[in-house]
């Protein structure tokens, strides 16, 4: 599930063209305790930025319509998918029930003192937590790390390491996010905030829906591949 690429063609097409951000890039040979983050969002956006699935390419979802900005970096975990098993997992920890995945990767936030000024980046992070959001009744985990290295954060082993108050700043975003002036409340709550056992968790179950849904992309287009050079 974690292998990196070793076939030939994966290296020679890796050399002439960009790995789509979700599909392409690899999960980390240590997943889930070190995960690869692609970053899409940082502190100093005024837009919302997101991967557009089809290319793979940065777009502008939404210009911010408030004035608070993101306290962290923000992205997702390559080849993983928030589906039934995330959905199950939620439902079993509030209780809930029709709680469905949000059909999106697994969102992530990455806590470091560096000033990185700008997405469409990879990095290593470590997962110490979590939330459970749920956004209308669709299963919408963030996973807390810090950046693998950081010279500040890299003692916290857990969410419990964090001061309230950065914990307090990152509910207050993703509980406000969504809101537009003039228009009616998105129903969004978290009804916990977890630890790095529950994050770690719920990173497996992200990346076997990915398995479920998408299965091994890279033996099947290898497959064609090596078909197409036996039909030629």
């Amino acid at each position: 599930m974690n292998k990196e690429f070793k076939d030939p063609i994966w290296h020679l097409l890796g050399l002439r063209y960009k790995s789509h951000p979700w599909h392409g890039i690899s999960i980390g040979l240590e997943a889930p305790n070190i995960v690869t983050a692609f970053i899409e969002m940082t502190p100093f956006d005024t837009c919302k930025y997101e991967i557009d699935k089809e290319s793979g390419y940065i777009m502008i979802d939404r210009p911010q319509k408030y004035s608070n900005v993101f306290p962290a970096l923000y992205g997702f975990v390559p080849k993983t998918f928030c589906d039934h098993k995330v959905a199950d997992y939620c439902m079993e920890k509030t209780g809930k029930t029709g709680i469905v995945g949000d059909g999106d990767p697994l969102d992530i936030c990455v806590l470091t003192e560096r000033n990185i000024t700008h997405g469409d980046v990879i990095m290593k992070a470590i997962p110490i937590g979590g939330f459970r959001m749920i956004d209308d009744n669709e299963a919408d985990d963030k996973i807390i790390s810090i950046l693998k290295g950081d010279e500040v954060y890299q003692n916290w082993k857990d969410i419990s390491d964090c001061p309230p108050s950065m914990i307090e700043r990152l509910k207050h975003y993703f509980l406000t996010y969504k809101d537009l002036p003039g228009a009616a409340k998105k129903k969004i709550e978290i009804t916990h905030t977890y630890g790095r056992e529950e994050a770690l968790e719920v990173i497996k179950r992200s990346s076997f829906d990915y398995q479920e849904k998408f299965g091994d992309l890279e033996d099947v287009l290898t497959s064609t591949l090596r078909l197409a050079q036996q039909i030629d």
